[in-house]
């Protein structure tokens, strides 16, 4: 997997990577999907169903305090910040929960609505956690889920790829089927513990993803650890109220192979380096 970044290398990788300093969601796009949470926006919410009454003041705040954002509401327009030291000490949080998951060699769910950029991420931790005596689950497999969008119904199909859980439009060519659609629908979470449900499966006792995965499982009572964007704020809400474990801040959307140091980085702190 090569070298272990130490804990001053991994700053400055996140930095210069992009993943975390400077990031290239928009300040606006983030003011407008607090906006968004604070009116209940399903969209947004992402499978949380959110007990604060979560304004956007409040938001700005959260978002300041766990991401590193701009804690002034004045600030309305140019890039969005996250704090790599923040993103390191969620990094170690998240390093315990596959650890624990590791020793318990509890059944897991991985699942991404980001297929392009995270599935190499996702796909290394499910082979780290299998080779540890994890059961890496892949309930719903064909499965049909029909995934509403502002142009209509987009039909899709859950599908799984290296042990990861994602979602292909339904009849699409073979060659693009691993690819996956990018969505934050919690939706192909529910579809997936249910079709488990049904089959009399186990259910996973972690879930580790992203958007709809984690708030959705988190809502259900299941834990859940992911990465979240600093306009992503149910993630972040959700571990305020204690129902996603760890939200780790970073820009979700670089080259895939920038997240190579972070596994790297989880994997050894977590003892399951291959």
């Amino acid at each position: 997997m090569g070298a272990v970044l130490s804990v001053s290398g991994l700053r400055e990788q996140l930095v210069a990577s992009g993943l975390a300093g400077t990031v290239a969601t928009p300040r606006e796009k983030s003011l407008a999907r607090y906006r968004l949470f604070a009116a209940r926006d399903p969209r947004v919410l992402i499978g949380l169903e959110p007990e604060g009454e979560w304004k956007v003041p409040e938001l700005i705040g959260l978002m300041a305090a766990e991401c590193g954002v701009s804690a002034d509401p004045g600030t309305v327009s140019g890039q969005d910040t996250i704090d790599p030291d923040r993103t390191i000490v969620a990094l170690d949080s998240f390093a315990v929960r596959l650890r624990s998951a590791a020793d318990r060699r509890a059944p897991v769910l991985l699942g991404t609505g980001h297929p392009d950029r995270l599935l190499d991420f996702y796909a290394t931790l499910a082979s780290a956690l299998s080779a540890a005596g994890c059961q890496v689950l892949a309930p719903a497999q064909g499965h049909r889920v029909d995934i509403a969008t502002r142009f209509g119904v987009r039909q899709c199909n859950l599908s799984y790829v290296r042990g990861v859980a994602m979602v292909c439009e339904s009849g699409a060519q073979q060659r693009l089927r691993t690819r996956g659609v990018h969505t934050h629908s919690p939706l192909p979470l529910r579809v997936a513990l249910d079709a488990a449900f049904a089959a009399g499966m186990p259910l996973p006792e972690l879930v580790i993803g992203d958007h709809g995965w984690v708030c959705g499982a988190g809502q259900l009572g299941i834990e859940a650890i992911g990465p979240a964007d600093t306009d992503d704020p149910a993630l972040f809400v959700g571990q305020a109220e204690g129902r996603v474990s760890v939200a780790v801040p970073l820009d979700d959307a670089v080259r895939s192979d920038y997240y190579r140091p972070l596994t790297r980085y989880v994997l050894n702190r977590a003892c399951l380096s291959q």
